[in-house]
């Protein structure tokens, strides 16, 4: 085994933990950054600058309170994805459920919504939200987003509310979700970008990485990326930028143990956004050996 493939295992680890953790945390009665079931402290409703307010109040209704409790995104991509009945949808690191149980319900009992998780607390806890919501049509399957147990062409949408920036080699990710996708299907997650060069220290803190900061992608390369491996109509809009305090204070609770010359640095250098792409109905022409590839609304580089 590599180095490299030695330091992501790790950062997988570690990334497995801090879930683990938080979905313990919501079964013995915590929330899920340790305070009470039900108080105003993360998750959701709350004023957390990552995870603070993403559902609106019926979405918060309609889903078991230990489904809000366990989320830890930074968004809401079932409202991006504009789901329709009869559809299929996968969502990429589902955590507890919540976008799942949501997904369900706009794609209706002629549609399928799939959770993919790689940690077994997570899993548990939403086949028990699951079944604590009454809703049939949705599955949960253990594995990883990187090798997603799905044939190739199965699902007509994919989301993910935060967790592919915790993946320490993206284009396996992407790729596997172009593989799934079936022609003409969705890419519609919430994500972490990075609009600038981030400090080291920043990107070598594994309390940043698995607080779903230092894993962030350069918008541009974010874009480049996804029309690598295939996809067209690709945009990112960001939709919550983030201070040097939200990440001081982004870490599961426990914050970072950044100096403040790196923290003033990455000062409104990282943001939520919803990032849109599309698989092609059609094989994606080929001109002189390049794949040809529309990326929308292009933005200068800051590095």
């Amino acid at each position: 085994m590599t180095t490299d493939q030695t330091a992501n295992m790790e950062l997988r680890e570690q990334v497995r933990s801090r879930y683990r953790e938080s979905a313990l945390r919501v079964t013995s009665g915590g929330g899920c950054c340790g305070s009470p079931a039900g108080t105003d402290s993360c998750c959701g409703t709350t004023a957390d600058p990552v995870t603070g307010n993403l559902y609106s109040s019926l979405e918060a209704q309609a889903v078991p309170a230990e489904a809000l409790l366990a989320s830890l995104g930074c968004g809401n991509p079932t409202a991006l994805a504009q789901l329709h009945p009869g559809e299929t949808v996968l969502d990429l690191g589902s955590g507890g459920g919540i976008d799942v149980l949501l997904s369900a319900r706009r794609v209706g009992p002629t549609g399928l919504a799939y959770g993919l998780d790689m940690t077994d607390e997570m899993l548990a806890l939403a086949e028990a939200n699951r079944a604590r919501a009454g809703v049939t049509n949705v599955q949960f399957l253990k594995g990883y987003i990187e090798a997603i147990p799905l044939p190739d062409n199965a699902v007509d949408v994919i989301i993910s509310n935060c967790v592919i920036n915790l993946a320490a080699d993206k284009r396996p990710v992407l790729q596997e979700a172009f593989r799934v996708l079936k022609p003409g299907g969705r890419f519609a997650v919430s994500d972490v970008v990075r609009r600038g060069t981030a400090p080291a220290a920043v990107l070598r803190s594994m309390e940043a990485w698995t607080g779903c900061i230092a894993g962030a992608l350069h918008e541009d390369d974010y874009q480049a990326l996804l029309a690598e491996v295939g996809f067209t109509e690709i945009g990112i809009e960001r939709t919550r930028s983030y201070s040097a305090a939200d990440i001081a204070g982004d870490s599961g609770g426990g914050g970072t143990a950044l100096a403040a010359d790196d923290l003033a640095q990455a000062d409104g250098l990282f943001a939520s956004a919803f990032i849109r792409a599309t698989k092609p109905a059609q094989p994606a022409a080929q001109t002189g050996g390049l794949r040809q590839s529309k990326v929308t609304s292009p933005r200068t580089r800051s590095r």
